[in-house]
């Protein structure tokens, strides 16, 4: 069999069908309500305790921090209320000793002190002000105290969220380990170091990225019926939604406000259909599965995301090279080559190393539409040691490249379809003219040359969806969503204190009003402060 014929046998079998894309719609679906309804399903569901998402007119300047890894990143955002902000931002890199301290209060002092350090050189004028006081008939005390900065605080770590500003850590994952911090309220760690520093900030909230992706996307491209969906699809994919109070089956142990009658729901969707029962499941997929240090879980996030995409198409190029009746990135000599030379590969070229294929150069091979694919020969070469591929190399790899990345790109269709479909908007007769927006951030839908147009293909072919559908979908980039996104819920947190408190002490003050004969009480918050 000739390269081209077998380059073109492999890609077919990353073929995803327009049926095949159907099934998982429906399948997902089912996973998504399964979740609602019960812990424990491939689909997590976790309630964020955010209900509600911004408009644009939002106003105010609030802050975030991001702990998502080896670096920790200090905001302050000023929303403008006209869709747009200014953010000022450092970053700083975590000591390797506290990712492995001995004690929480190690880690988050740290953290605490970068704050510290923010606030003096950003905002002087609020240093010094801890707390103020508000005259208020709402409060039991005649008074409230507030801080002068709301916090988001997004951390990318497994957490179990029972509030929208409470979450105990389940488990430390890239690189981090601190035992003596499992099982703690992550927020409540960062706030007792923040007081110990007499410093004007509340943890107002903590922050999924995808949330916060969804938040960040809502308020800077407003529309009558909001933001319904903020995906990831980068190293990693996950996606977070808006989902009526009714359908949310499972008890929740925290408060909430309910008067929106919806909840923004962090779905964990990279464990979609861990029982392949939908998912496509080439030798390929299987391999990478069993050499990772997660089999049999993560399977959607697998077939999906940056980071095991370079991984497949390397496990692929292997088996190519190992086979002896087909000539791949070797030449019987130089007549073979239309560079006439003959194509060497280096003894230590990572394609020999697992994770050794950045996925980055999927992007290469899909933007270059040059004669030669000079440019594709030039960056494997340069990236893998490969010298003087041949044309034939080069198109073989491109094929097998482009059905890898097509394949995602469908297969991040079924999410975006299942959660469109899912919230009802294509058939709201109230919204018809609407479109329905879709916030998407991370390197596949920013940097890989057609992703988004393959998402579009595949909308097409969805039922319920077609090509009227898929016209009203504005998949778009919500940028800095641990930025903005987290300062937006710490608003909608601060919000939602101030509606809940009100209420418990309204509620009082009428109870008692009652049980002693009063007529006099105040009716809300707002004729009152």
């Amino acid at each position: 069999m000739t390269l081209e014929a077998q380059s073109a046998a492999i890609a077919a079998q990353f073929d995803y069908t327009d049926d095949q894309v159907n099934s998982a719609v429906n399948e997902f679906r089912r996973q998504m309500t399964e979740g609602l309804e019960k812990d424990g399903t491939s689909l997590s569901q976790i309630p964020t305790y955010v209900t509600g998402v911004p408009n644009g007119t939002e106003k105010g300047l609030y802050m975030a921090v991001d702990l998502g890894g080896t670096n920790f990143r200090v905001c302050s955002i000023q929303l403008n209320g006209d869709t747009t902000f200014n953010l000022t931002f450092t970053k700083v890199a975590i000591p390797r000793k506290l990712m492995v301290a001995k004690t929480a209060q190690e880690l988050f002092a740290f953290l605490a002190k970068q704050i510290e350090l923010f606030l003096q050189k950003h905002h002087e004028d609020h240093f010094e002000q801890h707390v103020r006081r508000r005259m208020t008939m709402s409060s039991p005390d005649g008074y409230k105290d507030e801080h002068v900065f709301r916090l988001g605080f997004t951390f990318s770590f497994p957490v179990q969220q029972v509030g929208i500003n409470k979450g105990t850590l389940i488990r430390w994952t890239k690189g981090f380990d601190i035992p003596d911090a499992v099982g703690k309220d992550v927020c409540a760690l960062l706030q007792d170091e923040i007081d110990k520093l007499h410093l004007p900030v509340k943890v107002a909230a903590l922050v999924n990225d995808t949330v916060g992706t969804l938040m960040a996307r809502s308020y800077s491209s407003p529309g009558k019926t909001g933001t319904v969906l903020g995906a990831i699809f980068g190293t990693g994919t996950n996606g977070a939604y808006v989902e009526k109070l009714s359908n949310l089956k499972k008890p929740l142990s925290g408060e909430y406000d309910k008067t929106t009658g919806e909840m923004v729901i962090n779905t964990e969707w990279g464990s979609f259909d861990n029982q392949l029962s939908v998912l496509p499941n080439t030798a390929w997929d299987v391999a990478l599965d069993k050499a990772s240090p997660n089999p049999g879980i993560q399977m959607y996030e697998k077939r999906v995301s940056g980071m095991f995409l370079g991984e497949i198409l390397r496990l692929v190029i292997i088996d190519l090279l190992k086979d002896p009746k087909v000539s791949f990135f070797k030449d019987e000599n130089s007549s073979s080559n239309d560079w006439k030379s003959t194509t060497n590969i280096v003894s230590e070229s990572s394609i020999y190393t697992q994770w050794g294929l950045d996925t980055a150069i999927m992007s290469v091979a899909a933007a270059d539409n040059t004669p030669e694919l000079s440019t594709l020969r030039g960056e494997l070469e340069k990236q893998l040691g490969i010298y003087s591929a041949g044309l034939d190399d080069a198109q073989a790899f491109k094929a097998i490249a482009n059905a890898i990345g097509r394949r995602s790109a469908r297969l991040s269709a079924v999410a975006i379809a299942a959660i469109v479909l899912q919230t009802g908007k294509l058939t709201d007769p109230a919204n018809a003219d609407e479109p329905i927006d879709i916030g998407v951030d991370g390197s596949l839908v920013e940097h890989y040359p057609y992703f988004r147009d393959m998402i579009y293909e595949a909308l097409r072919a969805i039922d319920g969806i077609g090509e009227e559908g898929a016209k009203r979908i504005r998949i778009g980039i919500a940028k800095d969503g641990s930025g903005v996104g987290a300062a937006l819920i710490a608003l909608v947190a601060a919000g939602m204190e101030k509606r809940l408190t009100t209420a418990d002490y309204l509620g009082e003050l009428r109870s008692n009003a009652k049980s002693n004969n009063l007529t006099v009480v105040p009716e809300d918050d707002a004729a009152q402060d």
